[in-house]
């Protein structure tokens, strides 16, 4: 994801990294080229003769058009932005879960059997985000996790889960030596099971997209409706027909893009969420908790306005 300040109007009119025109250039190119075979075929430059010169036609499936365009859109920015308070949840529920290690136990534990717990709750981020992502782990897991617990989580499917699992099997060989008292017992699970259900949450969001039929209707819808309004407009503008065609379906492509974009959230697309930096950021407010230096990997003031999948 790519994370700017505000800027300036004339500059937001330049924007070109992080919005989707380069890879609408050569659609809207073939918009542009359909347009002027229009103005030539209406100028009897070309043997076509065309009887589709009104707009009404036009004017009413451009509306319906806007109006599944922005049903569409709404339907990917809820998964966008449901799988943002996710990882907020995941935020949150990692900075209990160091704290009430740190404070909770009714003995001084030691700092080796802190750091247990907190490698694998800072490990559990970058597991869950090449779960969703379906990459391979290791070398992110390896660098994190002591060797026993990493081989015993790459065996697993589901590698946040085995964390977790390993996160509760902590609370329990403490609360059974009588380093944890019941009612903190309480306080982790309560705090396990909020990361269990941001772990489903998020399984669900990328197990299930919209469906197929619905997309392909409003995308196949779109791009007729493109290719097709420069023989409408030709009668009406006349030669400025190619400009006002492609304005158009840029307005109309454009949003068709966005949405297909950030229906899948967990992707690396310039518009879905920085889940690399969130995974940074997840484990350096442990670390910070623990009175550990920030993480070298966290991107400086500088770097925000770039900040990568």
């Amino acid at each position: 994801m790519i994370i700017r300040p505000h800027l300036h109007w004339f500059r937001m009119l330049l924007a070109w990294r992080g919005s989707v025109l380069p890879q609408l250039l050569p659609r809207l190119a073939l918009i542009f080229c359909i347009s002027i075979i229009a103005v030539a075929a209406h100028d009897h430059l070309l043997p076509i003769s065309l009887n589709l010169n009104t707009t009404a036609p036009f004017s009413l499936v451009g509306i319906a058009l806007a109006v599944f365009l922005g049903f569409r859109n709404n339907a990917s920015y809820d998964r966008w932005w449901e799988a943002r308070k996710l990882w907020g949840q995941l935020l949150n529920e990692s900075r209990s879960l160091t704290r009430q290690a740190l404070t909770l136990p009714t003995k001084q534990l030691a700092k080796e059997d802190v750091k247990e717990f907190l490698t694998a709750l800072g490990a559990l981020p970058h597991a869950l985000r090449h779960q969703l992502r379906q990459s391979d782990p290791r070398e992110d897991l390896a660098d994190r996790l002591p060797r026993a617990l990493f081989e015993r989580v790459i065996a697993s499917r589901y590698k946040p889960a085995t964390l977790l699992l390993a996160l509760g099997e902590w609370v329990q060989r403490h609360a059974q030596a009588g380093a944890i008292d019941p009612i903190a017992v309480i306080a982790f699970d309560r705090n396990l099971n909020g990361i269990s259900d941001v772990i489903g949450g998020c399984e669900r969001i990328a197990s299930t997209p919209l469906p197929f039929a619905y997309s392909v209707m409003i995308h196949r819808t779109v791009y007729f409706f493109c290719a097709s309004l420069p023989f409408g407009l030709v009668d009406s503008i006349g030669i400025f027909t190619p400009v006002f065609a492609v304005f158009v379906a840029y307005t109309f492509m454009a949003h068709e893009a966005i949405a297909s974009q950030i229906e899948e959230p967990f992707g690396t697309d310039d518009n879905d969420l920085a889940l690399n930096t969130m995974s940074i950021v997840i484990e350096d407010a442990m670390r910070d908790l623990l009175g550990e230096p920030a993480s070298a990997a966290l991107p400086s003031a500088e770097e925000q306005s770039y900040i990568l999948n």
